[in-house]
């Protein structure tokens, strides 16, 4: 399971706790209609907020692993072109040998 999975995993995990935390301490607490609306949206206020928090930290976390991923990317794309060119000069060398070789035996065989 990779890091971001258990990142969001946690993150699901801590926003259900959370509610489910404050459903049952509004339902179990001795308070007024009134003090439970205001505990209520206190609540959902602090929710938003943690929410916001988790979006720009995933987010932030996001671009990270895109910006990684393009640089491996980049990286592996070069390797791959020196090696191509390195392919290219052996496969160039050796028929420049196999060319002197042919050459010669014909020579040989006037």
């Amino acid at each position: 399971m990779s890091q971001e999975d258990k990142f969001g995993n946690f993150v699901l995990g801590f926003t259900v706790g959370a509610l489910a935390g404050g459903i049952v301490s509004l339902l179990l607490a001795p308070q007024t209609g009134e003090e439970t609306r205001q505990v209520i949206k206190e609540k959902a206020i602090e929710l938003k907020d943690k929410s916001i928090e988790s979006y720009e930290e995933t987010k932030q976390r996001a671009e990270a692993a895109y910006q990684d991923a393009l640089h491996k990317a980049e990286e592996l794309a070069q390797l791959t072109k020196e090696k191509a060119q390195q392919v290219t000069e052996s496969a160039k060398e050796g028929i420049e040998e196999l060319a002197k070789e042919v050459k010669g035996a014909v020579e040989d065989n006037s």
